[in-house]
C-alpha cells in the first residue's frame, strides 16, 4: 500500500468532518434563537397594560378580552361610587323637606278667630255620630292641633272623651280656606238610652280658652247620650277605621 496516497485522504477526512461539525453547530444555534427570541416577545406584550386593554377593544370575543371587559366594568363601578356622591345631593333635597316640615311647624296655632266651626249629621235615623268641620277663615295657615274640647249639656261640664286612634300622625295645617273633620259620636242609637236633647254646644280649640258656640243640626236638635259620648281628632279628612268608633 503507497503510504502517500493514504495520507492525503485522511486529511481530506479530517476536514470534511470539521465542516459538518461547524453546520450542525450553526445549525443548531439558529435553532436556539429563534426558540428564545419567541417567548421574549409574548412576555413583552402580556406585560404592558396599554397593549392589553387595546387588544381587550379590538377582539371583545376572546377570553383575554372579557377579562378586560370585566376591568372596565370596575372601573364603571368606581365612576358610579362617585355617583353615590351624588346621592348626598338627593339627602340635600331631603333637607329641603325638612326645612319644609319646619317652616310648617311654625305655622301659628288655629284660634277661635281663625276658623267657623259648624257640625252635620253622619249618615240616617237614628243618628248617632255627627261631623265637625273646622275651616280656616282666617287668610293664612295655622295648625289645628288636637281634639275638638266639646260639651253638650249645661249638667256634664266635663269635656267629651277623645279616642287615641284617630290621632293623625302629623300635624293638620290648614291652608286659608281648607277645612278639617272631627267626628263625634252622640249615643248607641238604642232607644232605651238615656239621652238628652241638645240644640246647640260648646266647643273650644286646642290652646285657646274662647268658647265656641256650634248650633246642632236638625230642627229638634240631637240626642246626645253623655256616657257614650266620644270624639275624634281634627283631621284633614275622615278615615274609615281610624275613626270608626
Amino acid at each position: 500500500m503507497n503510504v502517500s496516497t493514504l495520507r492525503p485522504r485522511s486529511a481530506l477526512l479530517a476536514v470534511a468532518g470539521t465542516a459538518l461539525v461547524l453546520s450542525l453547530t450553526a445549525c443548531q444555534s439558529d435553532g436556539d434563537t429563534g426558540s428564545t427570541s419567541a417567548p421574549a416577545a409574548t412576555a413583552t406584550v402580556a406585560s404592558s397594560p396599554v397593549a392589553a386593554g387595546a387588544t381587550t377593544g379590538a377582539t371583545a370575543g376572546e377570553g383575554t378580552g372579557a377579562s378586560g371587559t370585566t376591568g372596565s366594568a370596575g372601573s364603571a363601578h368606581s365612576a358610579g361610587s362617585k355617583g353615590t356622591a351624588g346621592g348626598s345631593t338627593d339627602t340635600s333635597a331631603g333637607a329641603s323637606g325638612t326645612t319644609g316640615k319646619q317652616v310648617t311647624a311654625s305655622a301659628p296655632v288655629c284660634t277661635a278667630g281663625d276658623v267657623r266651626v259648624t257640625a252635620a249629621t253622619q249618615d240616617g235615623p237614628p243618628y248617632t255620630h255627627l261631623v265637625l268641620t273646622a275651616k280656616n277663615t282666617s287668610g293664612h295657615s295655622c295648625r289645628l292641633t288636637g281634639f275638638p274640647h266639646i260639651q253638650f249639656l249645661e249638667s256634664h261640664k266635663q269635656d267629651v272623651p277623645a279616642v287615641a286612634k284617630s290621632k293623625p300622625a302629623s300635624p293638620v295645617v290648614l291652608q286659608a280656606g281648607a277645612p278639617a273633620y272631627a267626628l263625634v259620636k252622640l249615643s248607641d242609637g238604642g232607644a232605651d238610652e238615656d239621652t238628652e236633647p241638645v240644640s246647640a254646644f260648646s266647643v273650644m280649640l286646642e290652646g285657646d280658652s274662647t268658647v265656641i258656640a256650634v248650633t246642632a243640626p236638625g230642627s229638634e236638635g240631637v240626642a246626645v247620650d253623655p256616657a257614650k259620648a266620644l270624639t275624634g281628632y281634627w283631621t284633614p279628612e275622615l278615615r274609615n277605621g281610624a275613626d270608626d268608633f
